[in-house]
């Protein structure tokens, strides 16, 4: 068995497919096909079975991609530690944003990284906070941005950001006159929300709840500039951050404080007690840094 073999396996079950993970590997299939067979001829067991056009897992397969995970991973660490070593500032780092973060907060610090790291790959991908913690605690991602809280049993954490959501709509609105509305208010107002992949739906959603309702979602999106632009045009009502609402049009739209105030506070997470590379502990030095200086 060598790192080889499980790469090969790992990629296979990732994508249910030789093909495509023969792809996604620069290799051709009937590589990667004769590695896996030789792989399993080697541990006395099948790691793949065919469904239709889908490959599966066996129960043996199952048993090893966990244990791979972990070998994989260790593989990673040994060899960010010994890069480190050699003073090597080279490689690459993946950040996971959700996508009104990356916009509101991170140009200049990924400005600035480039500028003092140029021999370092990094990679952006733009993600709901649940993926992105799912993503660092799997090692898919080094560092992510979360909506708080965050699960400090899992991950290393610092916040940057304390604000709260409003309330958005157009000027036409029965309350777009108000300074300050009781959430108690919008039980028969249409929502417009983002995607159930985001943490700010569970949040909203939530908040609703305790003040005796469940908000009618009428559209979800994954974009804020498109959930603004349907408020704009009365399809319904948002709740976004206090950050983004001092971008919109307030010739276009209301911007109003809610009773209770929904809280809307930001982190970067990194997996506790996983190896960081010496690159992604700049990132993380550099963004605290910048992102304290312009709160």
């Amino acid at each position: 068995m060598d790192i080889r073999h499980l790469n090969y396996f790992l990629e296979v079950a990732r994508r249910q497919s030789f093909t495509k993970a023969a792809q996604a590997l620069y290799i051709t299939q009937p590589t990667i096909s004769k590695t896996i067979k030789n792989f399993e001829d080697e541990l006395g067991v099948v790691l793949f079975e065919r469904a239709g056009k889908r490959i599966l897992l066996t129960d043996a397969g199952e048993i090893l991609l966990e244990q791979a995970q972990q070998m994989m991973q260790a593989f990673k660490d040994m060899t960010f530690r010994l890069e480190e070593l050699t003073e090597v500032r080279a490689g690459r780092i993946r950040v996971g944003l959700p996508p009104m973060v990356g916009v509101s907060f991170f140009p200049q610090v990924i400005g600035r990284f480039r500028a003092s790291y140029p021999g370092i790959a990094l990679e952006l991908f733009e993600y709901g906070t649940k993926r992105v913690a799912a993503e660092v605690e799997s090692g898919e991602l080094d560092i992510g941005v979360i909506l708080l809280p965050a699960d400090e049993e899992r991950f290393d954490s610092f916040c940057f950001v304390k604000q709260q959501l409003m309330l958005v709509v157009p000027p036409s609105h029965r309350l777009a006159g108000r300074e300050e509305v009781r959430l108690a208010e919008l039980s028969e107002e249409p929502f417009l929300l983002f995607h159930e992949d985001f943490a700010l739906r569970d949040r909203i959603i939530a908040a609703c709840e305790r003040q005796g309702f469940r908000p009618h979602v009428v559209y979800s999106s994954t974009q804020w500039d498109f959930i603004s632009e349907l408020a704009a045009v009365n399809l319904g009502i948002a709740l976004l951050p206090d950050k983004i609402c001092k971008e919109l049009d307030r010739e276009r739209l209301r911007i109003i404080r809610t009773d209770p105030p929904i809280p809307w506070e930001l982190a970067m997470i990194w997996r506790k007690n996983g190896y960081l590379s010496h690159a992604a502990r700049e990132w993380i030095a550099l963004a605290r840094t910048m992102l304290a200086a312009a709160d």
